[in-house]
């Protein structure tokens, strides 16, 4: 993380509050400069957050000390992310080490994340975006089982399947990939399976 330039956002919902402990926590953590206001987060405009965004460049790490510093709601974490990753800057919050868009890791839980905050947005069946479903061929060529790919992408097992079977993939395309492999099942018997269980359902 030295080598990244980090940028520090800060913010109390009332002028009562105090930003010196949130300061002091993104100097320590290396903030090379802090963008910080005092506003409530249902307020649609923040100043100071648009020009954060606005002073962003590729590589540089937005760090806030919680992420509900930063965000409104799910939704608004990952509209922000999604910002972020179109300007190549990074996110990371101090208190959610999870929530850190530099690390692989990081970015699959947000990724998690946006799945199911579609799913609740629209009340639908949830589905898999095309970068989720090669994420999910990754994990499977890495020996994941399809059980496991499936509970970390947020989805049942049978949306996973028809994920891949939306991309058309053939038999042995999937085994040259490591799908499937790890309960022994053909593409066409797994499929078959999410069918039936698609049916039950």
């Amino acid at each position: 993380m030295k080598d990244k330039p980090m940028i520090g956002y800060a913010r109390v919902s009332t002028d009562d509050q105090d930003l010196t402990n949130q300061r002091a926590e993104l100097h320590a953590a290396g903030c090379t400069r802090i963008f910080a206001e005092k506003i409530t987060g249902a307020h649609a405009k923040r100043p100071e957050l648009a020009r954060m965004l606005d002073h962003l460049r590729a590589g540089d790490v937005v760090t806030v000390t919680r992420l509900d510093r930063l965000a409104r709601s799910t939704r608004d974490l990952l509209d922000i992310a999604e910002q972020l990753q179109a300007m190549g800057a990074g996110l990371r919050s101090l208190a959610e080490p999870w929530a850190d868009t530099t690390t692989a890791a990081g970015r699959m839980v947000l990724t998690v994340f946006s799945g199911i905050a579609e799913f609740e947005r629209f009340g639908r069946r949830p589905t898999l975006a095309p970068a989720q479903v090669e994420h999910a061929r990754e994990l499977l060529a890495d020996g994941r089982t399809a059980v496991e790919t499936a509970e970390l992408l947020g989805v049942h097992r049978a949306t996973l399947y028809r994920a891949l079977r939306g991309q058309e993939t053939s038999q042995v395309e999937a085994r040259r990939r490591g799908a499937f492999a790890e309960d022994a099942l053909t593409e066409a018997d797994a499929l078959a399976a999410a069918d039936q269980e698609d049916r039950q359902a």
